[in-house]
């Protein structure tokens, strides 16, 4: 077992006779690790855990924890759990810097112990990058493929399980709604993490995208977060009559999925519901927030069926419950149906048009 010089007095002091090492003639220091966690030195230890350090940090008070340690202290109150001092510009900055000596001594003191905390640590971390086993569930609001959904994060419970999600390099969670007597629905959306602004005292703003749907298998909580088993959801490919009936949307049939237009594509689809939106009192915010979808893949490149139909149910004034029951469905016609119906009433809705004459420049709405 050797380490290399130079060592600092610092390390010297740390390293006395009770931890069996001795500095040698030719200047390097020799000893034997300690099996018993017993006879480690406080020094060594985490005051959180009382367990050997992993990735030691040391705040500016002057006291060391494990990082991960550290941080869950964090998300409940911006102080050192010690000695009580106020860590809040600390904590605005976001990064900890390892303790390089400690981290040295450790590895060359007591490699084996430090190679199964390792281990348990990377297991751990396996366990929560699992993409469809007790995965992380945010129960907020509703979500959906493709569409913008802005958090802002200030549970310690959620502190902890973004920062986990960011951790494992999965850089996602599901989203549900709540539902009484479940603790939240059976249906969800997993969001991916694109942007995480930390505040100074421990909140955060994180930007989030919808990805797949899923379905809930089994419920489950960990350090205080609900969990899942789940399984993701994909539309039925339509067939036959019903996929000439897309087709046709696409191409302009006025009668069967959009209401009577000049050009009933659904780029035109798009364009009147961007031009109707205005003039919509609910979510003004969402509206200047993101654009809807302009491009038109074909209806069934996706396994979640075409961006712009969440984008419309994301939008229009639908409660959640009737949301989430557009949401679980796995037939388009379904969904595009009721969109069909109420934009329908929107445009033909004549206390609506002398409401908001001004939002179709052509003149009519």
């Amino acid at each position: 077992l050797v380490v290399q010089t130079p060592l600092s007095p610092c390390c010297l002091a740390l390293l006395q006779m009770p931890f069996g090492l001795e500095m040698q003639d030719d200047g390097r220091l020799y000893g034997q690790s300690h099996p018993d966690p017993v006879s480690w030195p406080d020094s060594f230890l985490c005051r959180s855990i009382y367990r050997l350090f992993l990735e030691p940090v040391t705040t500016p008070c002057g006291h060391t924890f494990c990082k991960e340690c550290l941080e869950r202290c964090l998300d409940h109150r911006p102080s050192c759990p010690l000695c009580k001092q106020s860590l809040s510009e600390y904590l605005k900055v976001g990064k900890y810097n390892p303790t390089v000596l400690l981290e040295e001594i450790i590895s060359t003191t007591f490699p084996s112990q430090l190679a199964e905390r390792k281990r348990m640590h990377q297991a751990e971390m396996a366990e929560l990058s699992n993409l469809t086993k007790n995965v992380p569930i945010f129960v907020c609001t509703m979500a959906f493929p493709g569409v913008p959904c802005p958090l802002h994060i200030f549970e310690p419970r959620y502190r902890l399980m973004i920062r986990r999600c960011q951790e494992t390099g999965t850089k996602m969670f599901g989203m549900c709604i709540h539902e009484p007597g479940k603790r939240f629905a059976d249906y969800g959306c997993m969001l991916e993490i694109q942007r995480v602004e930390f505040l100074a005292d421990g909140r955060s703003l994180v930007s989030t995208v919808g990805q797949r749907r899923f379905r809930v298998l089994r419920r489950g909580h960990r350090d205080g977060y609900n969990t899942a088993d789940i399984e993701y959801l994909e539309d039925e490919k339509v067939k036959g009559e019903e996929h000439q009936m897309s087709t046709l949307a696409r191409g302009g049939n006025a009668d069967v999925i959009l209401p009577s237009t000049s050009a009933c594509s659904l780029q035109g689809l798009s364009t009147r519901s961007q031009a109707l939106l205005p003039g919509l009192l609910f979510k003004p915010l969402l509206y200047h927030s993101f654009s809807p979808p302009l491009s038109l893949p074909p209806l069934q490149a996706s396994a979640d069926g075409p961006a712009w139909c969440w984008w419309l149910i994301s939008i229009l004034p639908f409660d959640p419950s009737y949301q989430l029951r557009l949401f679980s469905t796995t037939s388009l016609k379904a969904r595009l149906m009721p969109l069909k119906e109420i934009l329908t009433a929107l445009l033909e809705s004549r206390d609506f048009g002398r409401r908001h004459s001004g939002l179709n420049p052509g003149g009519g709405v």
